[in-house]
């Protein structure tokens, strides 16, 4: 059998169209039955695609523009796309019960006050099902605007709203019926224990006292030799002090049938899955034969990478200190360039196919010259290549420093077919061949250079989660749970113009979140840079 990794992202089978939900009915509580929508093409989850930041829109062939009411019609669809997956859906006489949970206590509601709070005041702290995020702020008056992203022609403005995250009057869960399981997929990223600290508290706040960790990513669920990790306020109080994950990671795992079994012999009805794309792709697969199956469980995922390359978010949680902790080596790569005749630095940051690391550091330290990213092709060699504008700086500064992503120039490199676990592909050391090119290039011209490579990668994400990143991590997993006893499942939390909102899984898996060439923010990168075009 496939690992789950290759099953869902070399063939795609068990991504589910946007517009489809794994069973019939579209229940949902507390509100009319959603209108089905129309077909999307949905893109692999790891494909090349057009820069892109915002919701995958419907292709201009599919919507008649000379209809009167195709905004209407538009904004119908989207909604439908939107609509987090429930319980409901599969169970729909499912019935609601009050909420355990209450934020002027430290400990769960108990039967002793089944319709109230024990206080006179009349507390507004719950989020109503029909409260909405708005996915964009910004009315673009023309397809040329900066960073425009326009649905028509015309770039006329549409409205598009998120269900927005946190705590609802109602749950779908008896929390003493709950057993509630994290696991932590992909490789490290900061604040992973931060995340599941923070889910294992607000889960006990609701009452539930079964919580496990599955350790090692999905490989938990299937090797007889890793055992659950039990979890408790008292195990997890200070975990989130340092980096790494209490439950380790690991990537690829067993196939989606064998997890679900696994769900099932361990009577887990809860699943909190850390992780990116391909990682949230499982959870996404798992969701679905667990409605297949008509099991109760909800899916919960926590979008985990320092990439920052997931659909729809301001940003993931690791992103901050990773830019943060890439200083460090941005100033190092100075210092030694600065303090050598004609000295040159570079430094290689992470980022598989989005340059947003390299991107935003480069803004941040403002000792970058020269800032190489995946979504933006470049030449070394030429009149207008990436050595030649070295050349120039050595002649004109004395020094220079450069900053590559990992996923940058790859077309410059000998091609490899060779995968790892999760199945994506093993790229070439961009960072290496650029220092071994620069330096035949100066030796060839007859000019001194003397170059330093840096490559902080391990450094930048087994760190501890930084103060930003902190509270971002702490109100994700608080969300979480919210979502899990809501009835939500097969969808993802995260911040939508600084509000927290969940989105259907299927609409954050679609393809990378890129760097967007014609962005305001990369045009600024470019102004502090000072860089050219080098094609």
């Amino acid at each position: 059998m496939a690992t789950i990794s290759h099953a869902i992202t070399l063939h795609g089978l068990m991504i589910a169209s946007p517009t489809r939900r794994c069973c019939s009915s579209y229940g949902y509580p507390n509100s009319n039955p959603r209108p089905h929508a129309l077909k999307f093409n949905i893109v692999g989850v790891f494909s090349q695609h057009k820069s892109q930041n915002s919701a995958p829109s419907r292709s201009q062939e599919d919507i008649d523009f000379n209809d009167p009411d195709w905004k209407t019609k538009f904004k119908e669809d989207f909604e439908a796309r939107f609509r987090p997956p429930h319980v409901t859906d599969v169970f729909p006489h499912a019935s609601p019960m009050p909420s355990t949970f209450c934020l002027k206590m430290r400990t769960p509601r108990t039967r002793d006050f089944p319709g109230k709070y024990p206080s006179s005041e009349e507390w507004h702290g719950y989020i109503n099902d029909n409260d909405r995020v708005l996915l964009k702020t910004i009315y673009y008056s023309s397809p040329s605007s900066a960073g425009a992203e326009c649905i028509d022609p015309g770039c006329n403005w549409v409205e598009q709203w998120v269900h927005r995250a946190g705590p609802r009057e109602q749950i779908y869960f008896k929390p003493e019926e709950v057993k509630a399981a994290i696991v932590t997929c992909g490789g490290l990223c900061p604040g992973l224990n931060d995340v599941i600290r923070q889910i294992v508290i607000t889960l006990e706040m609701y009452g539930v006292t079964k919580i496990v960790g599955i350790p090692f990513g999905y490989r938990g669920f299937s090797d007889k030799e890793l055992t659950e990790v039990p979890l408790s306020r008292k195990v997890v109080q200070n975990i989130h002090l340092s980096g790494g994950s209490l439950l380790g990671v690991s990537r690829g795992g067993p196939g989606v049938n064998e997890i679900v079994d696994g769900l099932e012999e361990r009577g887990i009805n809860m699943l909190f899955v850390l992780g990116g794309n391909g990682t949230h792709a499982g959870a996404n697969a798992i969701h679905n034969e667990c409605c297949k199956r008509r099991l109760k469980v909800s899916v919960i995922g926590v979008p985990k990478t320092i990439d920052n390359d997931i659909l729809l978010m301001d940003k993931t949680f690791g992103f901050d200190t990773a830019v943060e902790e890439a200083q460090r080596a941005i100033n190092s790569a100075y210092i030694e360039a600065h303090s050598a005749y004609h000295g040159i630095g570079i430094v290689k940051l992470m980022g598989r196919s989005s340059g947003f690391i390299a991107m935003h550091a480069a803004l941040a330290s403002g000792q970058i010259d020269i800032c190489l990213i995946p979504e933006i092709p470049f030449n070394l060699h030429g009149p207008h290549g990436v050595l030649n504008h070295l050349k120039y700086l050595i002649e004109t500064k004395g020094s220079a420093v450069v900053c590559v992503a990992e996923g940058a120039g790859q077309d410059l490199l000998q091609k490899t077919n060779a995968t790892d676990a999760s199945g994506n592909i093993i790229l070439g050391d961009i960072g290496v061949y650029t220092q071994q090119e620069a330096k035949k290039y100066f030796k060839e011209i007859g000019v001194h250079a003397d170059l330093k490579y840096i490559d902080p990668t391990y450094m930048i994400r087994a760190c501890r989660a930084n103060a930003s990143d902190g509270i971002l991590c702490t109100v994700l997993g608080q969300n979480a749970v919210h979502g899990a006893f809501a009835g939500f499942s097969g969808i993802t939390v995260g911040t939508c113009n600084t509000h927290y909102a969940y989105f259907p899984i299927t609409e954050v898996i679609s393809h990378p979140r890129l760097v967007d060439r014609n962005s305001r923010m990369w045009h600024r990168c470019l102004t502090s840079t000072g860089q050219p075009d080098f094609v």
